[in-house]
């Protein structure tokens, strides 16, 4: 049974950095893509960052580009989002999601939300 367990959520102040994790089980992170998403009140799902598990390709939307780091350990089977630099923009519930199925270019599962099995979600506050 496919799993993926987000954590890592909280309030931070603008300017500082938060680390996320995605606990995956039921698969390896050595095929297909994984990827992180996020959904602020009243707006669209958004895939702001995602890899290619493949060959570690990424792929990063505009918004978080330059800011956010998507890696992975494979030991752990965890996924990691960096996020630096935050701004209040950034507040949302912040979704690990993954398909080891399929094996696209990496931009396809950011840019049309193509993912198979979705975690619960995390929320990230950027307040002061």
């Amino acid at each position: 049974q496919v799993q993926l367990v987000e954590s890592g959520g909280g309030l931070v102040q603008p300017g500082g950095s938060l680390r996320l994790s995605c606990a995956a089980s039921g698969f390896t992170l050595d095929h297909g893509a994984i990827g992180w998403f996020r959904q602020a009140p009243g707006e669209e799902r958004e895939g702001g960052s995602c890899m290619r598990l493949s060959d570690r390709s990424t792929y990063y939307a505009d918004s978080v580009k330059g800011r956010f780091t998507i890696s992975r350990d494979n030991a752990k089977n965890t996924v990691y989002l960096q996020m630096n630099s935050l701004k209040p923009d950034d507040t949302a519930v912040y979704y690990c999601a993954a398909d080891p199925f399929t094996d696209y270019i990496v931009g396809y599962y950011c840019i049309n939300n193509a993912m198979h099995f979705w975690g619960k979600g995390t929320l990230v506050t950027v307040s002061s």
